[in-house]
């Protein structure tokens, strides 16, 4: 995928004309668009931090193997499963590669907005959640947390060796549906196990629910939000 421009939806929670505190980059899932979380995002409430950026960029269009090469918003390719379950998944590198740089530069644009990067969170559903830690974890600089809903950790076998020693410590949010029959559950708890064993400070949660997002765990990320964000003051 060549680098293009995202599109990119944006809205300040808080008093019109405040200058944002925080930042909430919303990455949304496979063939959806930045509209997707937005339902989500005026459900939290975070005025005890105070006026809070949201930006939910739109992925760009592109075939998606998995999918019978049908050309739908997505931030990478996604191949089928091997026949052979001891084999590892083939991963859309390049692609994989080209969206982090996007996010990454979302991440920069919010630094030169004037907010911090200790106050930046990274969230992301299913796609957007295996960009959000492919990204987060290699940001260089220390952001405020990764929220990761109900998707993987992308990249696993390099993650040890690249991600930056300003987000060694950074918090996680991991959730996932017991039911989930997109990307199954034991593919969540792979990521959490994998986080943990690298020492980062995982906040794990399941629901009873498929690949979706319910209500109690809007509240879950809502009152974490508060706690990190809180701590990055």
């Amino acid at each position: 995928m060549q680098d293009t421009e995202l599109q990119i939806l944006e809205g300040v929670a808080g008093e019109p004309g405040a200058q944002p505190v925080a930042s909430v980059i919303v990455l949304h899932g496979l063939g959806a668009d930045g509209n997707d979380f937005v339902p989500i995002a005026q459900a939290f409430d975070l005025s005890a931090i105070g006026p809070v950026r949201f930006v939910f960029p739109t992925a760009p269009v592109r075939p998606v193997t998995l999918n019978g090469g049908y050309a739908m918003r997505a931030w990478f390719d996604i191949f089928p499963p091997s026949a052979d379950p001891a084999q590892p998944r083939r991963e859309d590198e390049s692609g994989l590669r080209a969206s982090q740089r996007q996010v990454q530069a979302l991440i920069d644009r919010e630094v030169a907005r004037g907010v911090p990067a200790q106050r930046i969170v990274l969230m992301g559903f299913s796609q957007g959640c295996a960009m959000t830690l492919l990204t987060g974890l290699r940001a260089p600089q220390r952001l405020a947390g990764l929220v990761a809903l109900s998707g993987y950790l992308p990249l696993p076998g390099s993650t040890a060796a690249e991600r930056s020693a300003a987000n060694g410590q950074v918090p996680v949010f991991l959730a996932h549906g017991e039911d989930d029959e997109i990307v199954v559950l034991p593919r969540g708890e792979a990521a959490r196990d994998t986080l943990q064993a690298l020492g980062h400070a995982v906040d794990w949660h399941t629901y009873p629910m498929g690949h979706s997002v319910c209500p109690e765990e809007v509240a879950d990320i809502n009152r974490w939000l508060l706690r990190v964000l809180a701590a990055a003051a």
